[in-house]
């Protein structure tokens, strides 16, 4: 064969070249594998979990409501970590499709850059300017040379396209695990709450109604306490660190014994921030510089809601602070029977490992009160009208 029809060859062989194998690849690129009846029968399901949990939300708030409401929210979550599950697996299919093709592009294309160079190198002679005996115009010649170009091009973008699609289904796949996590997260402390109420119950309705009952008065007296309805003597000044009363029950909880006040479940300081007798967030105001461990979630002792504080106030206990319910909607609010009496909790609970001691968390005047809820129970509480302008501390659950 002669030098001028190797030429020629090589010009027809990278032209079908990226042509064919551009077409390859793209098809592997699109294949996928979606199981859309499996798809669609998640979602039926989905949607009447959903249903069935908003007409018992409706219902009148009895033991057996609550149990049915966790059977729902259990099954219901088990079927979203299904369907993120499936999502995950077609996913990770698509991810091995395109690392394939993403490899066999840069092969195609590596291949194509050296074919090119040759070419190249071909094509500066002087003989292969001129057409003589190839029966092939100079013309031809550099449209062919064109259409290499062209398609080395082409290929040289579908490897940039690739590549991103694939970094990007990575970082998908990434968020997709962590909201597994979080699902499967979700899913122990539904199982936890709804165990730790039959174990407080005894899968007793008064025994429920009587938990009701005391966590609507208690939140009853709170918010009376937090809008100024409360009973109060001036006592004086106080000035920061202060010891200004002691949490009851505080030696039976430090011995893992249940002893508490009036409408309290258990041993706690309920601390609350208030501005013109409104409550805020105490973590705006308290330092973070504490030694803490968060209890606010399911089982003995695991975290729920966030334990963030940003400000500068001392804290009202002394650490190890025990941390077991935040501020807001908290773990509690969204996952057990206290929902059905607040949606948004007014303070922080939390207690001491080390001491009893409530101490004042800045200089003020203090004033000792107490009020008599809806039960007949005198619930005592301290508060510090502090210096700046309508902030208050109040501090309930404990002894003067």
């Amino acid at each position: 064969m002669s030098y001028r029809s190797k030429i020629w060859l090589l010009l027809l062989g990278l032209v079908l070249y990226g042509v064919f194998s551009a077409g390859k690849l793209s098809f592997n690129l699109s294949a996928q594998n979606v199981d859309e009846g499996r798809k669609a029968e998640l979602e039926s399901k989905i949607a009447e979990y959903e249903k069935q949990l908003s007409e018992l939300k409706g219902r009148s708030t009895t033991l057996a409501n609550q149990i049915s409401q966790f059977n729902a929210q259990i099954s219901l979550t088990e079927l979203k970590i299904e369907q993120t599950q499936d999502q995950i697996d077609l996913l990770s299919g698509r991810i091995d499709t395109l690392a394939t093709s993403v490899s066999g592009l840069k092969k195609a294309f590596e291949e194509r850059v050296v074919a090119s160079y040759k070419l190249a190198r071909l094509g500066s002679n002087p003989i292969f300017m001129v057409g003589v005996n190839t029966g092939v115009s100079t013309t031809s010649k550099f449209e062919y040379l064109k259409r290499v170009q062209q398609s080395d091009n082409r290929l040289l973008a579908r490897l940039v396209s690739a590549q991103d699609t694939y970094n990007s289904q990575k970082s998908e796949l990434e968020s997709l695990d962590k909201v597994l996590a979080a699902q499967k997260s979700d899913l122990d402390s539904k199982k936890l709450a709804k165990a730790r109420l039959l174990q407080i119950t005894k899968n007793d309705e008064k025994m429920y109604q009587d938990l009701l009952a005391a966590a609507r008065s208690e939140f009853d007296a709170i918010q009376a306490i937090i809008s100024g309805r409360g009973d109060e003597t001036e006592v004086g000044r106080v000035s920061e660190g202060a010891k200004i009363a002691t949490i009851i029950g505080w030696s039976d909880w430090k011995q893992g014994r249940s002893s508490a006040s009036c409408n309290s479940s258990a041993a706690h300081l309920h601390f609350i921030v208030s501005k013109n007798n409104v409550a805020e967030n105490p973590f705006n105001y308290l330092s973070p510089s504490i030694n803490y461990e968060n209890c606010s979630g399911p089982g003995d002792c695991s975290p729920g809601d966030p334990f963030n504080p940003t400000g500068n106030w001392r804290w009202p206990i002394d650490e190890k602070v025990s941390f077991s319910q935040g501020y807001g909607r908290t773990w509690a609010v969204n996952n057990t029977w206290v929902g059905r009496i607040y949606q948004s909790h007014n303070g922080i609970d939390i207690n001491s490992q080390s001491s009893a001691d409530v101490k004042a968390v800045k200089s003020g005047t203090l004033y000792r009160g107490s009020f008599t809820g809806s039960r007949g129970c005198r619930l005592r509480y301290v508060r510090v009208r502090h210096d700046e302008g309508g902030m208050s501390t109040l501090y309930l659950h404990i002894n003067y």
